[in-house]
């Protein structure tokens, strides 16, 4: 087949479905915006990115921008079709940014596949879960149902969908979910593993190695949607009860969801001037990003991982901490409930309970007798279900093979 893969930051999601694709014979190709440099592991043609958004706020900005952005990536498939003569027999791209809405239209036999991460919801989700943060208001739902509208019609317009776990699916109405089949995009075991003999080097020179007694928090960014705020507030007490503790965060300091405070430049700047005068601050260690190999290495010298979410997006990094045999402390919320079960292989504590995360963590890092039990159970859960080459892969590769004409 041909098979054409459209996302603004490939590949994104399709990182190794798409070689795998092509190693069987298919010609497969990606669609990308025109700034992404990301390395591609098979030929990629980009579309022109659009121009800043220049629209003022309103209910219909989110739809606009997206369908400008589809309308792009629709002219360069068009171009691809009337200059090339090419044309996929198989259309797969992540329904986020808007890029698959119009491709129909290019392309009207082409099957058209949509990677549905989440659907915006008014309750439930993060609208309205945490007060201090996302006030539940009119304003906010109706703004979130107004956000929604691309995400809708883009799997309105496909033939198929696919959802990473069954949380995110679920976040579709029954009348959408049926057209939607949960596969996880997979985790490489045999490259995240625990490793006995891991070192991760700090700023200062110091080496932290397995079996130290580590705390470490990873986020793509440093913000509330992934419990950062309830985790910096946790330190005082736990660096207290532990006083040889090392704490490593790793993430950006800007927003990858939701928005910056109001009141300082970034989270991280707000919780470190909120906490004045109660941390060690010798002992904690802020990254910002790290290189893939650094970050697996971090998971590996963990004694204790925090991984903290609202009800949205689970983080591939839980997945990947579990398959490197951490010892999980998480938030007791729906996508997380999915891959810990309580005392099993992770510990989960309720989010916004702040004495029941500073005592899980105590207890992990203080020696919990179950931890290597936990341990060891974490990375069964990731070999047994969302294992990339025995699972994921092989899924994924049959569910693209099915659409053959």
């Amino acid at each position: 087949m041909k098979i054409l893969f459209v996302h603004q930051n490939f590949p994104a999601q399709f990182l190794h479905l798409a070689p795998a694709l092509a190693a069987r014979g298919h010609h497969v190709m990606g669609l990308t915006d025109e700034k992404n440099a990301r390395p591609s592991p098979v030929r990629v043609v980009r579309y022109k990115a659009p121009d800043e958004p220049s629209l003022p706020p309103m209910l219909g900005r989110t739809f606009s921008e997206m369908a400008e952005r589809g309308w792009l990536a629709a002219r360069g498939c068009r171009a691809l079709r009337d200059r090339h003569d090419y044309t996929p027999d198989v259309i797969f791209g992540h329904s986020g940014w808007g890029e698959t809405l119009f491709l129909r239209e290019i392309w009207p036999q082409a099957k058209l596949l949509v990677y549905a991460e989440l659907l915006y919801r008014t309750r439930g989700h993060d609208v309205g879960f945490d007060p201090e943060i996302t006030p539940d208001s009119d304003e906010a739902r109706i703004g979130t149902i107004a956000r929604s509208a691309h995400l809708i019609q883009g799997l309105v317009q496909a033939d198929a969908g696919l959802a990473p776990t069954e949380y995110q699916a679920n976040s579709f109405p029954a009348e959408l979910r049926q057209k939607l089949t949960v596969i996880h995009d997979g985790i490489d075991t045999l490259k995240v593993c625990p490793n006995p003999l891991a070192d991760f080097l700090l700023p200062d020179g110091r080496r932290l190695r397995a079996g130290d007694e580590v705390l470490t928090y990873v986020s793509r960014s440093l913000e509330p949607y992934r419990g950062f705020h309830r985790f910096m507030r946790a330190l005082p007490q736990v660096m207290r009860a532990r006083p040889d503790a090392q704490v490593v965060v790793v993430g950006g300091e800007g927003v990858s969801y939701g928005s910056l405070p109001k009141d300082a430049p970034n989270w991280k700047e707000k919780l470190l001037a909120e906490l004045d005068g109660q941390l060690d601050l010798s002992r904690i260690h802020f990254m910002g990003r790290v290189a893939y190999p650094q970050y697996l290495a971090l998971l590996q010298v963990s004694r204790v991982h925090c991984y903290l979410t609202y009800p949205f997006v689970l983080s591939w990094s839980l997945a990947e901490a579990m398959a490197a045999g951490c010892y999980i402390v998480g938030s007791d919320t729906e996508p997380v409930r999915e891959l810990i079960r309580d005392g099993e292989n992770g510990r989960l504590v309720p989010f916004f309970d702040q004495p029941a995360l500073e005592a899980a963590l105590i207890r992990g890092l203080s020696g919990d007798p179950d931890a290597d039990r936990m341990r060891a159970a974490a990375r069964e859960t990731i070999l047994q279900g969302y294992d990339l080459h025995r699972h994921s892969l092989p899924q994924l590769v049959d569910w693209v093979e099915g659409f053959a004409p």
